[in-house]
């Protein structure tokens, strides 16, 4: 009996959106619908399992956790960029690690980055708890036309942003370490330098890739730039900003902020960033779609049948490997 874990399936679809019946009547899916909030705890939770299906980076596996599954021989995750498991601790422990297809995420993430900015602009989450509630309006709106957005990155996702904000007509300003004019201006956006984009931008929005480099790549010092109530987006990832810096900025009153990523996640319960003011927050939904989902178990599906069969494909890393394709 092959036994396959499904990891952080927070909606309960993983079961429905992917034939799981094709692997065959001698696997056992079980479906775990809550984050592991220690080591100790997923070992005790996983310790029985030869598959293991995650979402996305919602559950890291670092080379301590590996070597105390002793029965794990593939890991299936979805996307197709992953940055939370110890690659080399697989291969030495005999384990085999899969990716799936990337899903809407080019499409999606900005979407819903647009979705943060509108709800800050019009305050639209607080005046549906008003309306809900039984209260009629509060507030005071704010366009975005004849704005500038200012893109901190302007890859796959940060690019989809510069016709969005044209239609909305918008100003386009962008920074990234790497950015060049004619990469800029190639996607309708001009490259401005660090300083100007957060002291000259009405709404400042990521799209970085996490690393050592851009780890706290707006500090103290670039929330101070920005202008005041000007609005901070962050789809990326959550250390990206300084947290205490952001905090400090939001209870001050300076700035907005939209968020669907954190330096914790899930969110703790007790995080000062849940009662902070001039926020909007999402459980980081910025890949999670119908379709994406969709893709992303069929995928795996087919991940796990293939190994079976002893032809492992979207490899990143295996034992018997040289290279990782």
């Amino acid at each position: 009996m092959l036994r396959i874990a499904i990891l952080d399936d927070y909606q309960d679809v993983a079961l429905s959106l992917a034939d799981w019946s094709l692997l065959g009547n001698d696997c056992e899916i079980v479906r775990f619908d809550r984050n592991m909030v220690s080591e100790d705890d997923a070992v005790r939770a996983l310790a029985g399992f030869d598959v293991l299906c995650l979402m996305r980076e919602r559950m890291a596996l670092p080379a301590s956790l590996i070597s105390r599954l002793p029965l794990l021989k593939l890991i299936v995750v979805t996307g197709a960029r992953v940055r939370t498991i110890d690659m080399d601790a697989a291969v030495a422990c005999g384990v085999t690690v899969c990716h799936t297809h990337a899903g809407e995420s080019t499409y999606a993430t900005p979407e819903l980055a647009w979705g943060l900015i509108l709800s800050l602009a019009r305050s639209i989450p607080e005046e549906d708890a008003r309306v809900h509630q039984g209260g009629w309006q509060r507030t005071i709106g704010s366009v975005i036309g004849g704005k500038t957005l200012g893109l901190v990155g302007l890859g796959k996702l940060g690019s989809r942003m510069v016709p969005i904000a044209k239609a909305f007509g918008m100003n386009v300003i962008a920074w990234s370490e790497n950015l060049t004019e004619e990469r800029a201006a190639e996607v309708g956006a001009r490259r401005v330098d660090k300083e100007t984009l957060f002291r000259d931008a009405d709404v400042v929005s990521l799209h970085l890739i996490l690393g050592e480099r851009s780890r706290h790549i707006v500090s103290r010092h670039e929330i101070g730039l920005m202008k005041p109530g000007a609005y901070l987006i962050n789809t990326s990832r959550g250390p990206l900003i300084e947290e205490k810096a952001l905090l400090d900025a939001l209870h001050g009153g300076r700035i907005k902020a939209g968020l669907d990523v954190f330096d914790i996640e899930p969110l703790p319960i007790d995080h000062p960033l849940r009662t902070a003011p001039n926020t909007v927050l999402t459980p980081h939904l910025g890949y999670v779609t119908e379709g994406a989902y969709t893709a992303f178990y069929r995928d795996a599906v087919e991940n796990i049948a293939q190994w079976r069969a002893g032809n492992p494909v979207r490899v990143l890393a295996a034992p018997n490997r040289q290279e990782n394709i």
